[in-house]
């Protein structure tokens, strides 16, 4: 049996996962922050009750199950009670979830540029009750540099840790994430999709998906259900569908839904901080790895 990796953050801790009891069917969707979780998470609400219309915010039908801010008890008794096919979030990474026959483990890249500064943008947004709510403020540790090419390569910088005071958001911590996935990429039980690809054609995107998912679902009835997924209509739902809404996390819920766009990293990084993160990200990933989390292609 294979020992799995726990990942513990300020926020997180991965031997929640030893308390779930899985089902056949169920729909694991790991992601690193900011790659798509939300996204993936309507994809599947889309599948699953072939609807827009969802039963309740989109946070409680699919939580962050290993979340340590929110009742553990409680999510997995509403797990329990959910009698449609179940899709759960977590940030873990491969190597830190049970692997059981019948699940499907469900992965978005990005180009990490891009989530770490959708990132900043996000912890900007948390509100200050929600922080002292759930006694984040006592943790904090050093403010961050205010020059945000400095912020930009202490993240770039930064070595691999499963376990961190913080957040554990690095470059190192999301390459390994998705790197996880992606050596198992021809697993029938892993589906790894890029935010890029999601970008360019969301009715495909949608229908590999349920491609992979087993559920069939006419190509015309997927092209309506991908409309309900683009990123206006799922801003201009931000009260139903971004997570965190039922412990008042945001600031703003619409402002969760930032831009939804790619490239945004190229207003920010000078030629030297693009030359050291490639620098950087080379000593991380494979080329056909690097490759991919900037251009996606399925």
């Amino acid at each position: 049996m294979v020992e799995l990796r726990r990942y513990r953050t300020l926020v997180s801790d991965s031997a929640l996962w030893a308390r779930f009891r899985f089902r056949a069917g169920d729909i694991v969707i790991s992601t690193p922050p900011k790659c798509g979780t939300t996204w993936m998470q309507m994809l599947c609400a889309l599948l699953v009750f072939e609807t827009a219309d969802l039963p309740r915010p989109l946070t409680e039908i699919s939580p962050w199950l290993d979340a340590t801010t929110y009742d553990t008890e409680a999510i997995l008794a509403d797990l329990e009670r959910q009698r449609h096919r179940r899709f759960v979030k977590t940030h873990t990474p491969l190597d830190g979830l049970p692997s059981e026959e019948g699940v499907t483990y469900v992965c978005v890249g990005r180009d990490p540029r891009d989530a770490m500064l959708s990132f900043e943008h996000a912890v900007a947004n948390i509100a200050p009750e929600a922080i002292a709510a759930g006694g984040l403020d006592q943790h904090a540790g050093p403010p961050p540099a205010e020059d945000p090419l400095e912020r930009f390569r202490a993240w770039a910088d930064a070595e691999f840790a499963p376990e961190s005071a913080w957040f554990g958001v690095s470059l190192a911590n999301l390459v390994h994430h998705v790197r996880t996935f992606w050596e198992r990429r021809d697993s029938p039980r892993v589906a790894l999709f890029h935010y890029a690809d999601l970008k360019a054609d969301l009715p495909g995107q949608l229908e590999r998906l349920a491609g992979r998912l087993s559920i069939d679902v006419p190509r015309e009835r997927l092209e309506e259900l991908a409309d309900a997924a683009t990123f206006e209509g799922m801003r201009n739902r931000a009260d139903e569908l971004a997570p965190g809404v039922d412990a008042k996390l945001w600031r703003s819920n619409k402002d969760f839904f930032r831009s939804g766009t790619s490239g945004q990293w190229r207003d920010l990084l000078d030629p030297a901080t693009v030359d050291h993160y490639h620098r950087r990200l080379a000593e991380l990933a494979p080329p056909d790895l690097a490759e991919w989390l900037h251009t996606g292609g399925t």
